[in-house]
């Protein structure tokens, strides 16, 4: 597959071609792992698809760069006030509308991979966090994905490298795929 542009994603969206959809274990290890929601707690969905991790409780920045797959989401849960989607490349759009200091967690689900600057994506996001707040990745593993499809997953030497610098890094294994967060 490799890396889309945004006129892609929109084509593969409309297409109904669709990731993987969200597992027991990425429903049940956020909730464990993560800071509970409540009153005024926000979360931020990075590459958000069809919004299935639009949790109830978390008020929600969904962010994709694909129209198609916001228009999607928005028809799967008309009327939510608790979510606001936003068409956002994460990487080169100005990032303004995502305020700092504002989320309580913030998740990249099956979107890692796809980031060309992965260093400098997790540090803007990391300035966007409430103190306490986490940065979730759910990522496929390259030992647990088809030769084919390699390009959309991570090996344990990058695994590490998406953890540099955190102090402490607490890992899951979520249905084949890695659920990592700083501790």
């Amino acid at each position: 597959m490799g890396y889309l542009q945004p006129g892609e994603w929109n084509t593969h969206h409309a297409q109904g071609r669709r990731f993987r959809s969200l597992g027991n274990a990425e429903r049940t290890l956020p909730a464990e792992h993560v800071p509970s929601p409540g009153n005024g707690s926000r979360a931020l969905e990075i590459g958000c698809g069809l919004g299935e991790l639009a949790s109830t409780g978390y008020t929600v920045d969904a962010v994709d760069w694909s129209e198609t797959a916001l228009e999607h989401a928005r028809a799967g849960s008309p009327g939510r006030a608790d979510v606001r989607r936003l068409r956002l490349d994460i990487e080169r759009d100005d990032l303004t509308p995502l305020e700092e200091n504002t989320y309580d967690l913030i998740t990249l689900r099956l979107t890692y991979a796809f980031l060309g600057d992965r260093i400098r994506v997790l540090h803007d996001l990391g300035s966007r966090l409430r103190e306490d707040g986490a940065i979730v990745v759910i990522t496929p593993l390259a030992a647990n994905t088809p030769a084919e499809k390699r390009d959309i997953a991570l090996d344990e030497d990058e695994i590490r490298l998406l953890s540099a610098g955190w102090e402490q890094v607490r890992r899951f294994d979520a249905d084949g795929l890695a659920l990592v967060r700083p501790a």
